[in-house]
């Protein structure tokens, strides 16, 4: 509501003045209201001056002054005389919430948001200890995956001839090993320093040798007889091939060395 509003008995005086310049002008209410664009209804209301179902009093006034415009009367200083203040109505709150609601509502929120914050951080937390955990009981995959062969499975080590070289008292070069004495040594020997698991395949793809052997034990093989050998591990073992030391660094990964020896006795590292 504001001060702009029409007083009843201004409305009911003009509607009279209205619906009497009307008639004596020779017009009906439905003349009017088809000039107007209002209801028939509307022009019945405005001259009884019951403007209540009409809308907002600044809408009424305006309708007025149409209809005074239409058959020539002037009314704007009475509408502007019959325009009284009246007193904004006092605005009440129906909803006045405790103070004790508000802080349990915000105490409830906050407990939620801790709630939903720890329902996605420990499961994530819990699941990197978990990781974690794995990591540090992961073992070598090469070692891992090796069988464990029953001892039984071990040959005992044939016999290895033994070559004695003459000693020679002087600081001459001693000569090379001829051909027959090559021939004598073995084209593989494997002498263990310490424990290691070793799998030694023939060239037609069968086990020769699959098992732990000890410090001290010492096996050796014919050439054209070994195809592919695998040291558990391999900084315990020395291998000679052809009486030659070789260097199994090439071969070996976390200490697991695999290599494979071709036709002419040459190694080449495994898979």
């Amino acid at each position: 509501m504001n001060s702009n509003q029409l007083a009843p008995e201004t409305g009911a005086s003009i509607g009279v003045r209205l619906k009497q310049a009307r008639e004596a002008a020779g017009l009906s209410q439905e003349d009017v209201a088809v000039s107007l664009k209002i209801p028939v209804k509307g022009i019945r209301q405005l001259e009884s001056g019951d403007s209540s179902q009409l809308g907002a009093p600044v809408f009424v006034r305006g309708q007025l002054r149409s209809y005074a415009r239409l058959l020539g009367v002037q009314f704007d200083e009475e509408l502007g005389q019959g325009a009284r203040p009246i007193a904004p109505s006092e605005l009440v709150s129906h909803t006045h919430t405790p103070r004790y609601r508000r802080v349990f509502e915000q105490a409830t929120r906050r407990a939620i948001y801790i709630v939903l914050t720890a329902a996605i951080a420990v499961p994530i937390w819990m699941a990197s200890r978990e990781l974690k955990k794995d990591d540090a009981k992961v073992e070598s995959l090469d070692v891992a995956t090796v069988p464990a062969a029953p001892s039984s499975t071990v040959r005992p080590a044939p016999a290895e001839p033994v070559h004695r070289t003459p000693l020679v008292a002087s600081m001459a070069t001693l000569p090379a090993p001829t051909a027959a004495q090559q021939a004598l040594q073995p084209a593989l020997s494997l002498t263990f320093i310490g424990n290691s698991w070793v799998e030694v395949r023939g060239t037609d793809g069968r086990v020769i040798e699959s098992g732990e052997l000890g410090s001290g034990q010492q096996r050796s093989y014919a050439a054209g007889e070994v195809s592919r050998v695998v040291l558990g591990n391999s900084s315990a073992v020395e291998v000679r091939n052809a009486g030659r030391t070789v260097d199994l660094t090439p071969f070996s990964r976390a200490n697991v060395a695999r290599f494979t020896l071709s036709s002419d006795g040459s190694l080449t590292p495994g898979d």
